[in-house]
């Protein structure tokens, strides 16, 4: 072999484990994830959702995780932060959640797992057309509140009067509450609205509940209450009333009955809209979505701890039956 052709089979062999490194080198693509509670199960099924498309941490993602640890006064500072880290997409759930996403940034493509009406709080332009950095998945927190309440009338259909749990402060308990008395009219109950600062001090808020009389106890779907399903549960308790709130809360047996959307399929199910961003695709260009699937879940252990009968028509709407 001549001189020059070995050094140029040389040069080539040599080149060669560089370029198969670069070519098989490929991009990280980095999802921020930030959240009212600490990590759970939800989180597993969003990476979970995220597997199904290929996207597997470590391999082809990097996911930047934060928790406010059911602060939600936190979210701002750890959505800030995540948006200094120049991640490619932002994700986040509830309404303080999309919030701070939506004052830290309005370039980075933002993903809501859970949440309120994007267009009634002026985050988006339609359902079909969001038109800005923000898509992904409504709850219409305020109809499932008015279906709730039809749900625990049913639980006692001698009730007269309901309290409302609400979060003081919320952004939604205006919308809330309209809905609800709609619905209140026609069931004739009256409202009674009771208004909590969480997280706050947990003698001030039993006796400001064991001070109204009610029938009936409906808590209001908020982050603070899932978070803080112990102080739902010492409420509840106090009460010794009927009452009805967000599925979880009812699986923890903080409530004999819970009522609303599917947190986990949910959470797997916003894995569709990360995909389809890290593919090119735009939020403005991609529908928000309503849940398909809505959940009761009937605790008999808690409803036995307060006396509560659960009517057999209920039980035959449950999803699932806690004993």
């Amino acid at each position: 072999m001549k001189r020059r052709e070995f050094i140029t089979m040389l040069g080539g062999a040599l080149a060669w484990p560089s370029g198969a490194r670069a070519q098989q080198a490929k991009r990280i693509a980095r999802i921020g994830l930030f959240l009212p509670p600490p990590r759970n199960l939800e989180v597993d099924a969003f990476l979970a959702g995220l597997r199904d498309f290929g996207l597997v941490e470590g391999e082809n993602i990097h996911v930047e995780y934060r928790d406010a640890n059911g602060d939600d006064s936190r979210l701002p500072a750890l959505a800030a932060e995540l948006v200094a880290l120049d991640i490619d997409v932002l994700v986040t759930a509830t309404t303080p959640g999309i919030l701070a996403a939506h004052r830290a940034t309005t370039r980075i493509p933002t993903v809501l797992i859970v949440g309120p009406d994007l267009v009634s709080l002026g985050l988006a332009d339609s359902m079909a057309h969001p038109g800005g950095n923000i898509t992904g998945q409504t709850q219409f927190a305020t109809e499932l509140a008015a279906k709730r309440l039809e749900i625990l009338v049913s639980l006692a259909p001698s009730m007269t009067s309901v309290g409302v749990l609400m979060q003081r402060g919320n952004p939604l308990n205006n919308d809330t509450m309209s809905a609800i008395t709609t619905a209140a009219q026609a069931l004739n109950v009256e409202l009674r609205p009771i208004e909590l600062s969480v997280p706050g001090n947990l003698e001030s808020a039993l006796s400001t509940v064991g001070s109204i009389s009610m029938g009936g106890l409906l808590i209001t779907e908020v982050n603070a209450f899932v978070t803080n399903s112990s102080l739902v549960a010492a409420i509840v308790d106090k009460c010794h009333v009927p009452s009805i709130a967000a599925p979880i809360l009812a699986s923890r047996g903080a409530t004999p009955v819970g009522f609303g959307v599917d947190f986990t399929a949910m959470f797997r199910r916003s894995a569709v809209f990360v995909d389809k961003i890290l593919k090119g695709a735009k939020p403005a260009a991609i529908p928000i979505e309503q849940p398909t699937k809505l959940k009761t879940i009937v605790n008999l252990k808690t409803a036995k701890a307060l006396g509560v009968e659960i009517p057999p028509a209920v039980l035959l709407r449950a999803d699932e039956v806690i004993e």
